[in-house]
């Protein structure tokens, strides 16, 4: 009985410290998270471009198992909470604050958890419909070793589809979302923490309809190229956080454009 009730008063304990402090933790696994993806990534495409003889030597397998296909998934998916939770930092952030201030106090605070849970189980999702077209593509042969379409001609295709992506009006629609985080949370909130799993949700649907061509370009600069991946990291965030983030899209339109153009001429 003693020791059930040091269990007892020590998990009441760590609730109260997390409660206390939620606003600290909170911050600390938003620059973690995201620290840590980097830096697995970092390892695996370094040694992607060099020997291919420490993390990522497993993809040089000749028989593409259920283990392979499971870590080639578990390599998107920690690259897309890498490349994304950054851009939803400020959404997550400011829904803690609203719920901080609410009539339920701190703990309330804490819904910020499913909510980001929701968020990273739409990329999840993406990174499996990402991982089945990669294996696709390879199955081909229109993908190379490093992860890189072998036609000039598709990559110029898919450079110019997220070209033609980024005028549309669904990309401006779910960009304005994006950037409106007071706006949005207000019109999605719901109560107890399954509205905040869901508000999460809507928030990764809405995320993943502004980003989801620009992440197929990394098919086109490499999958593991670590310069693609944080060129497409910093155009995100400048979309979603720069003041004239939304006036980028024409400009990076001509941009793809004019990259499609000089791939399938030259």
């Amino acid at each position: 009985m003693a020791t059930q009730a040091l269990a007892s008063e020590s998990r009441h304990t760590m609730i109260e410290t997390v409660v206390q402090r939620e606003r600290a933790i909170l911050i600390v696994v938003l620059v973690l998270v995201p620290v840590l993806c980097w830096a697995w990534l970092v390892v695996m495409a370094y040694d992607m471009y060099g020997a291919m003889s420490g993390p990522s030597a497993w993809m040089m397998t000749p028989v593409w198992d259920a283990r392979h296909v499971a870590l080639l998934c578990a390599m998107w998916i920690v690259m897309m909470i890498g490349m994304m939770v950054p851009s939803a930092a400020p959404t997550l952030l400011i829904y803690a604050g609203i719920m901080r201030g609410s009539a339920e106090g701190t703990r309330a605070a804490l819904r910020v958890y499913p909510m980001a849970a929701g968020y990273v189980l739409v990329w999840l999702g993406f990174s499996i419909a990402a991982t089945l077209v990669q294996r696709a593509l390879s199955t081909a042969l229109v993908l190379s070793p490093m992860m890189t379409l072998v036609s000039p001609v598709a990559a110029g295709a898919l450079l110019m589809a997220a070209a033609l992506y980024q005028l549309t009006p669904l990309k401006r629609t779910c960009l304005d979302s994006c950037r409106s985080p007071i706006t949005f949370i207000t019109t999605h909130m719901r109560p107890g923490p399954s509205g905040a799993f869901r508000l999460g949700i809507d928030h990764g649907v809405y995320c993943l309809g502004c980003c989801w061509t620009l992440m197929l370009l990394l098919f086109v600069g490499g999958v593991m190229n670590v310069w693609a991946i944080v060129a497409l990291t910093a155009f995100v965030l400048f979309e979603k956080l720069a003041p004239f983030g939304e006036r980028s899209r024409p400009l990076s339109a001509v941009g793809l454009m004019t990259a499609a153009a000089w791939l399938i001429t030259r």
